[in-house]
């Protein structure tokens, strides 16, 4: 595990104090109590000592992009966490997903919802991504085939699909896509849905665009040159 230099904390929770105030403020201008919006800390590329370092500072969610790096960290970090799949899954480690996190991201496609709910015995929270930006690199049911999407997801008990997810592409205002997932929100969704959008570079505008939660990795534990920023 990479050493974690010893003024390394003092700086974390100088960073966290800071994305907290820049979310409360960002909150506050849209109209909501800052406590209405989560953090998830992307701990993509982060050693499990500074993700303790994290715990202990004071986070309680945290997102990884794949099941085998979360299955590492987490038999070496404690505490009372929520475990985020960030990435895109697929569905080869649909039950080793449902067992490790608390929330999916990530679902995108009935073939993994039908995954998911072979390996999973109680209620599967997950999110649905939506590719907004129509990306073809990108994962993402399109916006037009969500509505039949999340009719299909509510006819599996076991699935509680609770809001949904995107990214915004990159080098384009990411505002009209935040504000379009929240609409989708409102034709398809149900009262309550949770909005995760929103990363390191426009997780403030996420924020006023409704997102109630926030994937936020850089920004609080720096760069990874080792790793590319997909989800943070």
């Amino acid at each position: 595990m990479p050493n974690f230099p010893s003024e390394e904390p003092e700086r974390l929770r100088q960073r966290l104090q800071e994305v907290r105030d820049r979310m409360a403020a960002a909150a506050l201008r849209s109209g909501r109590a800052p406590e209405a919006v989560r953090l998830v800390a992307v701990t993509k590329g982060v050693a499990a000592q500074a993700i303790q370092e994290a715990i202990l500072a004071g986070v309680s969610d945290l997102g990884e992009n794949r099941v085998q790096e979360a299955r590492a960290k987490q038999a070496l970090v404690s505490g009372s966490v929520r475990w985020h799949l960030i990435g895109r899954l697929q569905r080869n480690k649909a039950r080793e997903a449902v067992e490790r996190f608390h929330l999916i991201h990530s679902l995108d496609r009935w073939p993994l919802a039908q995954e998911l709910v072979r390996h999973g015995d109680g209620p599967i929270p997950v999110l649905i991504q939506v590719n907004v930006g129509g990306e073809p690199e990108k994962g993402g049911v399109a916006p037009e085939a969500l509505a039949e999407l999340v009719d299909r997801c509510r006819t599996q008990p076991r699935l509680r699909v609770q809001g949904l997810m995107t990214i915004a592409p990159r080098g384009q205002d990411p505002r009209p896509h935040f504000a379009r997932l929240r609409r989708l929100a409102r034709e398809h969704g149900e009262a309550g849905w949770e909005l995760s959008m929103g990363m390191s570079a426009d997780f403030e505008a996420a924020i006023e665009e409704g997102a109630t939660m926030v994937r936020v990795g850089t920004a609080l534990f720096g760069p990874r040159t080792a790793h590319k920023h997909v989800e943070e």
